[in-house]
């Protein structure tokens, strides 16, 4: 099971990503865009996620992704589990939400040096 901790340090390098709190709430950020919000609880994690993969991750792993509220369904969002992710798997859904947000260049720039 990750954590708070574990988030933030899944977080570190990436470029342009810094960390708020919005209305009590946790949520890490490139420029303007949100790409991974904390639940109040810490419990779950709304990520980034490609809307056309939702669907087929819902239906895959139900015990590991919930889907968004009504009002996110519009977006490329879902909801996550944190007690169903190990670090190397939070670590790629964080890099996957965070390269929906940036610029092309910084993403191919930053996947060259993993």
């Amino acid at each position: 099971m990750v954590d708070l901790t574990d988030i933030r340090a899944a977080t570190a390098d990436l470029p342009r990503s810094y960390e708020v709190l919005v209305r009590d709430r946790i949520k890490f950020r490139v420029g303007r865009i949100v790409y991974l919000a904390v639940a109040p609880d810490e419990e779950t994690i709304g990520i980034g996620f490609p809307r056309e993969e939702r669907a087929a991750a819902l239906a895959s792993e139900p015990d590991k992704f919930l889907p968004p509220s009504k009002s996110d369904e519009r977006f490329q969002w879902i909801v996550v589990r944190l007690a169903a992710l190990e670090y190397d798997e939070l670590r790629e859904l964080v890099i996957d939400a965070w390269s929906l947000c940036v610029p092309k260049k910084v993403r191919t720039e930053f996947l060259a040096h993993l």
